[in-house]
Parts: C-alpha cells; structure tokens; sequence
C-alpha cells in the first residue's frame, strides 16, 4: 500500500488527469502517516532541550526538516499545511505568514534593497501598489509599473523595461479588478536571461487552477485567506519557492521581519484545503453560469472573466491554466450612485464585502481608473466584482436579476 505522499505515483500529469491527481491529494497531503487522519493542533513557543550540545545544534538547524527550535519559526502543524502547499505547488518549499499582504510583503523584502529597481504589474492587487509606493519608497526601492498585457498584441516585451539595477518583476494573472491576464513564460524567459527574480500572487487561480512554478516563476504568493481556507474566518498567507536556496531567501527574510503563523490559522487551512477542489469546482461552474447570463442583460456593457471565449486573455487562460474560480468582474453601463446603491443595499444573497473566495456570495464597486498608471483601464463604466460563492446559481442568478432591475 502506498504512502499518503505518493498519491500521484504512476499517474501521467495530463491537465485532465493532473486535476484528479490534485483532487485526490488534498485528501493525503499534510497528514499523519498513522492514525488520527488530521494532524494536531500544536500551539507553544518554547521548544526546550535536553543537553546543550542539543542546544548548540539548534543555532545550525535546518529550519526547512529539521527538529523544531522556536514556535515562531515552526510548529507541526504550520509544516503541515506548508508541506501540502508547496506539495501542490510543485515547489521546493513553503513558509507561511500571518495575512495574503504580509505574503506579498516578504516576496518584495526578500529581493530588493535600497537602490533596486522593482517592475510590479500595473492590474495587481490594491495593498501590493500600497507597499510599493510608501514602505518601499522610503527604503530606497524604485517601483516602475508595467502594462500586464506586456509583450502581447504587438506591445514590447518585457526586457525593454528592464534596469541595470532591475531586481524583481512581480506578476499577478489575471489581475486583481481587471483581469488581464498576463504572458507568464515568456516574462519569466526573459528574466532568467538577466537574472531577474520572478514573483506572482496566485490567489485568484490557486495551485488547482494555475502552476506558476512549471512556468519559470520564483517565488509563488497565496492570500490563503481566500480560498484555501474557503470559509472566511482565517487571516492566513504563504510563499512557495521554487529552489531550496529561494526558500532560504524567503524564509530567513520572514524571520528578520518577525512573521509567523498561528498553528490553528493552519489547522483552519489545511482543513479547508480537503475541500478545496470539490469547492473551486462548483464556484467556477456557477461563476461561468452567472457570467455567460450576465452577458445577455442590458444594463452590462462587459464580463471580465478570462474562462470565457470573448475575453481578450482567453487564449493565455485555455493555454496555461487548468480551472478558473468564482471571481471575476462585471462592467455596467454608467450608472449614478444612488441608483448602484438601489441595486446593491437591496441584494439578499450577495453582500458587500472586501474578501472573496468564502462559502458566500459578494459583490463590490471597483475604481480601476483611480489606480492605474502605466495602462489606464481605458473602457467606460460602473465596474463591480463578483464572487460567487456555494449558493445555488438559479438563487444567484435571480438575485442578480432582481438587482439589475433595480438600476432603472
């Protein structure tokens, strides 16, 4: 009898046949190799020594396998959940922090010092533009932000904007808002050419939907919050590396900025990592269902949602990922506040909330137009985003349609 971590023995890694190796793996990755089917939920942070050549070798332990030394720095319940990730990732490892944000945060730190120039993507996720333009600024690190769909459509590739002193290019695909999707190899080809590190926020796609890793990417960032946890009640973050001498990077950059993870957040993840395909599944199958119905109202001028065949990125989508999610925008014809908040403030299923990915339904107004910099989002409209979540998508759909109607 096989081992719960070689599930995916003998299995030829087709995208269909992938898909079900992963499915069948949540069930496995991050357990016990007996017994109990979850691991415990191993909370401390003094970790004491029986001798002092015992306490000697801690100052030189492997921090990755090694025996546990402090609970800031490990506990058996955070290298759970970071083995499963980074198991799913294909990577060489995971380090886990408190939020999705202080996960972006460690990418940056831990590749730029003053003087470096970063090249971050013009459609990423609102906090990340935040970090760049005030902490990193005051530090010395320039931030230049790029078109996403660089490289594509007759647009010059990424290398034209390469630096000298250009460290890092940092990608999020599809981006937060917009939902450009983005050239992932060919920018990462180009980086390795120059030796320029490569990160992405892959939390719309999760490692389900998209395997950044086997295109060239560095270092992999996940809101775990988001839908790895899947039931909005985890404040939770993680990088996956994709060489053991990228995770040290990562790593001891975590620990030079104190960050940690609570061994129940991980326990929350990791238990809502067993449902994770079964969840992305239904959320992208009522979330394709809602978006394909939306395209035929009136009040809609656009569906953002690259899984569709009109979706400028589509052809990047059908090419690199294997699933798509819940999430995606909707652009309106121009409508005045008080009738969006007439459409908004009555919805019974959808609510108005800053997350996305839980087991709820949510719908927000997005300002692209007060963020963009380098490739203004050009096209007219109220923008909202949608989440959609495991209610029924006939519920949805007419709590949607009942909304719409408000609008006039």
């Amino acid at each position: 009898m096989s081992e719960p971590g070689d599930w995916s023995e003998g299995i030829e890694h087709t995208r269909r046949e992938r898909s079900a190796a992963i499915r069948t793996g949540l069930t496995r990755l991050g357990r016990p190799e007996r017994g109990f089917v979850n691991p415990s939920v191993v909370r401390g942070s003094t970790v004491t020594f029986r001798t002092l050549d015992e306490f000697d070798r801690s100052l030189k332990v492997d921090l990755k396998d090694g025996p546990y030394t402090y609970g800031l720095l490990d506990t058996p319940t955070e290298r759970a959940l970071a083995g499963a990730l980074a198991s799913l990732d294909g990577a060489e490892g995971a380090v886990l922090v408190g939020s999705g944000l202080a996960a972006v945060g460690v990418a940056l730190m831990a590749f730029l010092s003053h003087g470096d120039h970063l090249l971050m993507v013009d459609s990423c996720y609102g906090p990340s533009r935040i970090l760049c333009d005030g902490l990193l600024k005051r530090y010395g690190v320039e931030t230049s932000y790029y078109d996403p769909r660089v490289g594509q459509d007759g647009r010059p590739g990424i290398e034209t904007l390469f630096r000298e002193n250009t460290r890092l290019v940092f990608m999020e695909s599809p981006g937060s808002v917009t939902f450009e999707m983005q050239d992932v190899p060919a920018i990462t080809a180009a980086c390795r050419e120059r030796g320029i590190a490569t990160a992405i926020d892959n939390t719309w796609a999760t490692p389900l939907g998209f395997r950044p890793i086997e295109h060239g990417v560095d270092v992999v960032v996940h809101a775990l919050t988001k839908y790895v946890a899947g039931h909005s009640d985890v404040m939770l973050g993680g990088l996956t590396a994709r060489t053991r001498a990228i995770w040290d990077k990562v790593k001891f950059t975590a620990m030079d900025l104190g960050h940690g993870a609570s061994p129940d957040d991980a326990w929350l993840a990791l238990r809502g990592m067993r449902t994770l395909g079964v969840r992305l599944e239904s959320q992208e199958r009522s979330g394709l269902q809602l978006a394909r119905w939306l395209q035929t109202r009136p009040e809609v001028k656009r569906v953002l949602h690259p899984a569709l065949p009109e979706d400028p990125g589509h052809a990047i989508f059908r090419r690199d990922f294997d699933h798509a999610c819940g999430t995606f925008g909707v652009l309106l014809h121009e409508v005045e506040r008080d009738a969006l908040a007439r459409m908004l403030e009555g919805m019974r299923l959808f609510e108005m909330g800053y997350s996305w990915g839980g087991f709820e339904s949510l719908i927000i107004p997005q300002h692209p137009l007060s963020e963009r910099t380098a490739a203004p989002f050009e096209e007219t409209g109220t923008l909202l985003r949608i989440s959609v979540g495991l209610e029924h998508p006939e519920h949805l759909a007419r709590d949607l349609a009942d909304g719409l109607d408000r609008l006039s």
